[in-house]
């Protein structure tokens, strides 16, 4: 069923049928009323899986109140955005273009996006640390914080973007080969050797994929908003139909917002084996049931309140997105020099 959480309306069932009533979604199935809507109080639409289905009415309600529909795969990845004609700063993206052709700029937004990856990533593993009760987890967990507080000191020696991502992966493999051991519950059922993508071949590595693709929409809407083009970006290389800046802005949000809470649904054991598909060759899939457990969990973690460092007052994570975004905006329109990641404290 569809499920209103932040604004965020998420179409997971299969023949659901939404059609536009005045100012508002009307969301059937099997021509029977499941839910009504006001446009008013949607920030996007995420359309997950197939035979859902949108009304010419339906999404040009959406488009004239500027509210993105997007298409997501079953797995979260995205497959096509609409949106209305950008209302936006043709300077900021100007700037923006520039900045990504620019070796000397490009290199500093790289190294503060992989400085606050890093810094969170480290805080998330002294925090699980500190939660084990195995010492000899404790003193790999140890050794792993140590091998990433080694990495940050040498962001300011990297003399270009690929010296950046090089010190990014070192730290990014540090950090994987101890996640397991945060694994405190289903340790068998979860067990976690490497991050594979791709297809993900176990069930920690699919959790992680699909709330990553969620963090992914989140931070092409901010970006969007802010002026920004999410596929113009720094630290992540340009591909086709890849939105590299929102990858890039992703970064600083994986290890405590995403991470942490993969860790917390299978120790708590809200998430289960029974949740997962296992396909043939090997990959893993949530099913749809495994897919409602996630996006609930996941949007009632951005309704929680963090105290940003930088602004020195409380924000909600789900606006978190946006603050970062307009930061990054600053940057580049030479407002700030410095672009600051959000180290929660």
């Amino acid at each position: 069923m569809p499920e209103i959480i932040q604004n965020v309306l998420y179409l997971t069932s299969p023949g659901l049928y939404i059609q536009r009533d005045h100012l508002t979604l009307r969301i059937e199935r099997d021509r029977s009323l499941v839910l009504s809507l006001p446009i008013h109080h949607v920030e996007s639409v995420c359309v997950m899986g197939d035979e859902i289905l949108l009304s010419h009415g339906a999404m040009q309600l959406s488009l004239e109140h500027a509210v993105p529909i997007n298409y997501l795969d079953e797995n979260g990845r995205l497959r096509a955005r609409v949106t209305g004609v950008p209302d936006t700063s043709v300077t900021l993206r100007r700037a923006q273009f520039r900045a990504s052709e620019n070796p000397d700029l490009q290199t500093r937004i790289c190294r503060c996006i992989v400085a606050g990856k890093l810094q969170n990533a480290r805080n998330s593993l002294l925090r699980g640390g500190r939660e084990s009760p195995d010492p000899a987890a404790v003193d790999s967990i140890s050794a792993a914080c140590d091998a990433i507080a080694r990495l940050i000191p040498l962001l300011p020696r990297a003399a270009n973007p690929d010296a950046v991502r090089g010190l990014e992966g070192a730290g990014a493999q540090a950090y994987f080969s101890v996640f397991g051991l945060l694994l405190k519950q289903q340790q068998e059922e979860f067990a976690f050797r490497t991050r594979t993508r791709q297809p993900p071949l176990d069930r920690v590595n699919c959790l992680l994929s699909f709330l990553y693709a969620l963090v992914r929409h989140d931070c092409i809407s901010a970006l969007t908003v802010a002026g920004l083009d999410p596929f113009v970006g720094f630290l992540h290389a340009e591909r086709a139909n890849r939105p590299s800046l929102a990858l890039d802005l992703m970064e600083e949000f994986r290890p405590w917002l995403t991470d942490r809470l993969a860790v917390t649904l299978i120790n708590r054991q809200q998430i289960q084996p029974q949740h997962f598909a296992i396909r043939e060759g090997g990959s893993v899939e949530l099913t749809a049931d495994g897919r409602k457990v996630l996006i609930k969990a996941y949007q009632e973690r951005k309704r929680e309140s963090l105290t940003h460092p930088m602004l020195d007052q409380q924000v909600v994570i789900a606006r978190s997105f946006f603050v970062q975004a307009r930061l990054l905006a600053r940057v580049l329109r030479e407002d700030v020099a410095e672009y600051t990641p959000l180290i929660p404290k």
